[in-house]
């Protein structure tokens, strides 16, 4: 009976040390930010109007978990806030970094017409002054049916002084593009951002979004 007590007490502390090199090993951030126009994919989520958000991250070898949150208006819409929950994992293999993961976008607020997910595919490499990278986002799910893919690129230089410089566009099959270019000057552990972003749509009445955003985020 002693060596059964001894063989469990042996396995309780074997397992509270495994337990907490995986704790020690998760890394914990925050991320907030605040922002003129709150624009995704070059359309406004805030009807053109400033909004805050932020999000909490865990990390453990590659491995991701996360949330994130912001302030937000539509037309038509009683949706105040959007609600995001994500998880993933992303390393690199020679050099090229991939991201595979999931989003579920929530608005809490609203009826759940509005809900919809994605899985997401990134591929990106550093040449140290310049980064470029690529991602297809597969619509899983809404309300109304199937969500469009969509496929994004971007790539962003590496100025002196903390300043980069950004552009990225992106693709929906059948909606429109979207654009942004911009630049950014990082500031110990904030970042200031302005840019401009267009969303041309592939119906012809309906008329483009453009417009010129001022950013200020920060992560902890």
């Amino acid at each position: 009976m002693k060596k059964v007590v001894i063989s469990l007490l042996a396995a309780v502390a074997t397992t509270g040390v495994y337990a907490d090199s995986i704790v020690s090993g998760v890394k914990v951030s925050a991320n907030i930010a605040l922002t003129s126009n709150y624009i995704w994919r070059g359309m406004t989520q805030s009807e053109n109007l400033p909004a805050i958000g932020g999000g909490f991250d865990l990390d453990y070898k590659g491995l991701y978990l996360g949330t994130w949150g912001s302030s937000v208006s539509y037309e038509g819409s009683d949706a105040s806030m959007e609600l995001d929950a994500y998880a993933g994992y992303k390393n690199e293999v020679y050099g090229v970094g991939y991201d595979i993961g999931y989003i579920y976008y929530a608005y809490p607020n609203d009826s759940q017409a509005l809900n919809f997910s994605e899985a997401y595919l990134g591929l990106s490499y550093d040449f140290e002054v310049v980064e470029i990278g690529a991602k297809y986002n597969l619509g899983i799910k809404t309300d109304d049916g199937d969500l469009e893919d969509v496929y994004e690129a971007y790539v962003s230089l590496a100025l002196p002084m903390d300043i980069s410089l950004d552009a990225s566009v992106g693709k929906y099959e059948h909606i429109g593009v979207y654009y942004l270019v911009g630049v950014t000057k990082t500031i110990s552990s904030y970042d200031f951002s302005l840019a401009y972003t267009e969303m041309d749509f592939e119906a012809s009445k309906t008329k483009k979004q453009d417009s010129v955003v001022a950013t200020i985020s920060a992560s902890f």
